[in-house]
């Protein structure tokens, strides 16, 4: 069953594979963020007067409110952009299982809950 809950995902551009792996490890290490998943990107915007068509590699960060505020910042330390982009999307609904999943991994708790591992008994 799908609820409501305090998930956000982080959408964060970045100039490179390895740049997106490396800044989704320091979230992970740091218990920021619970999950990252990246995605080739091609953006075209305009900088310093100039059409840009570059190749971006998109890290979707997961986590909850309570962690998104620092994960934010932390992102925008480790970032190599002059402006880094750092959207935050907040869900409408989230499966229980996978909130619960996220929770306690940015908690510092290394298991699932009990009850989200058998939901059913």
């Amino acid at each position: 069953m799908e609820e409501t809950h305090d998930l956000v995902i982080l959408y964060v551009p970045c100039g490179s594979e390895e740049e997106a792996a490396a800044m989704a490890r320091e979230l992970l290490s740091e218990r920021l963020i619970a999950c990252g998943n990246i995605y080739p990107s091609r953006s075209l915007y305009m900088w310093k007067g100039e059409l840009a068509d570059a190749t971006e590699y998109v890290l979707f960060a997961k986590t909850t409110g309570a962690r998104a505020n620092e994960a934010t910042l932390r992102i925008n330390d480790l970032h190599s952009y002059d402006v880094p982009c750092v959207l935050t999307i907040m869900p409408s609904a989230v499966n229980n299982v996978y909130y619960e999943w996220v929770a306690a991994q940015v908690s510092g708790m290394h298991e699932m809950p009990v009850a989200a591992k058998n939901p059913e008994g």
